[in-house]
């Protein structure tokens, strides 16, 4: 590589807009450095969540009382700032306004609820596709993993058997969250696909066991909370075959 890629450089990646030379060089970059790629796939989820979230009502057609604002006469020097100005508040508070009569729910941003899922997609799309280093304990030392994590954690961590839909335990690791440590257990099938189940403790929620769907740059995620543990299973199997997943994972928490 002539030169580490800046966060210019990693912005435009995400954006594609590199040419197809750097953009080979970012992506070897990326590759060999995982809190790089870590960092880009927490942009890709956010950007994702966004389009999600927001894409269909922004895109709806600007009022026509502010276009003819917008088009109306120009005042000289730079008295045309104010105008500038109250048309982007009013654009802001159609998209929310909108939104909110469109039947969205958004969570906060920065609650518990709203970060589990894009979280656990990040740990996923940063993990399950290692080779080498997927894991920092294997499954051959899984009570210990436990145990280990459970101590983190600060809340009872199991490693939840899902043989029969075919994953197999292979190992964990001990993540950070935005408030203290997070677990990632990791499950594989005969075909390699991949499956992670990205746990954190502190996170009360007034919903027990309450199902949520979300999907971030091709990974689906189903997050539930119990108690004071948030638990999130992603992977990208389809809604039907991972909602199974997360129904047996929950099983084995109970059991």
């Amino acid at each position: 590589m002539s030169r580490p890629p800046s966060e210019a450089d990693l912005h435009a990646y995400l954006d594609d807009a590199l040419t197809p030379e750097r953009r080979a060089e970012v992506e070897a970059w990326l590759e060999a450095h995982a809190d790089d790629a870590a960092r880009v796939a927490q942009w890709r989820a956010i950007n994702s969540g966004l389009s999600e979230m927001y894409g269909a009502v922004a895109a709806e057609p600007v009022p026509s009382r502010l276009r003819a604002l917008a088009l109306g006469p120009r005042r000289s020097g730079f008295g045309w700032l104010p105008i500038a100005a109250s048309i982007l508040l009013a654009l802001i508070a159609g998209v929310a306004a909108g939104w909110v009569l469109h039947g969205g729910s958004v969570a906060p941003v920065g609650t518990a609820a709203a970060a589990l899922p894009r979280d656990a997609a990040v740990a996923f799309a940063v993990y399950a596709p290692e080779l080498r280093h997927p894991v920092e304990v294997g499954a051959e030392e899984e009570a210990h993993l436990c145990q280990w994590l459970t101590r983190r954690l600060g809340t009872d961590v199991k490693a939840p058997k899902l043989d029969a839909l075919g994953f197999k335990l292979v190992g964990g690791r001990l993540l950070t969250a935005d408030k203290g440590p997070a677990a990632l257990l990791m499950y594989e099938d005969g075909d390699k696909r991949r499956l992670t189940l990205y746990m954190v403790s502190g996170a009360p929620e007034p919903a027990a066991a309450e199902f949520s769907f979300a999907e971030h740059d091709g990974v689906n995620v189903f997050s539930w909370f119990e108690g004071n543990a948030g638990f999130a299973l992603a992977g990208k199997l389809g809604r039907d075959e991972l909602l199974k997943a997360a129904r047996a994972t929950y099983a084995g928490f109970k059991s």
